[in-house]
């Protein structure tokens, strides 16, 4: 009798695991990054590469450089011209992989990645999970979690 409670608690266990744990794949897809985050809105693609997950931008609001930006030629791509490698700075944002090597914890945070921010032309650690209302909280740090800044980034819907 209590062989068979002991196999009835494990099949309700690993019955209802799927409920607490998030898809790895969850994640997949393409997603508005935060326009306040001072960069201006970009739509990233996160997407599988082998056991982890990339990103890269797909899509600007303002994919060429304007008469304001200084020292570039109004009406050409935008490219990574703060890239801390001058070999780089010529690569286009648009098609950027600025997001690199995570890792599903099981759970529902995907971790040991990088985020690369073109604005500045700095990589950091960071770390993603989802937040309460569906939208991904992207945190990049430098050294512990604790130091760095989240960004709520919310999925684009197809055809938006």
């Amino acid at each position: 009798m209590r062989h068979a409670l002991l196999v009835l608690s494990l099949l309700v266990v690993l019955a209802a695991a799927p409920v607490f744990a998030t898809d790895a794949d969850a994640i997949l897809g393409v997603w508005a990054t935060d326009p306040e985050g001072g960069g201006g809105l970009a739509h990233v693609e996160i997407y599988a590469n082998g056991d982890r997950y990339d990103g890269k931008i797909i899509w600007l609001e303002q994919p060429l450089f304007t008469a304001e930006d200084e020292g570039e030629t109004a009406g050409t791509p935008k490219e990574d011209h703060n890239n801390p490698d001058p070999a780089l700075r010529s690569r286009p944002i648009i098609g950027l992989v600025i997001m690199e090597g995570f890792v599903f914890d099981g759970k529902d945070t995907w971790h040991k990645g990088t985020i690369y921010d073109p604005d500045n032309g700095k990589t950091y650690k960071c770390k993603v999970r989802f937040g309460d209302d569906g939208e991904l909280k992207v945190r990049g740090f430098i050294g512990f979690s604790m130091l760095g800044r989240t960004e709520v980034w919310t999925r684009v819907e197809k055809g938006e």
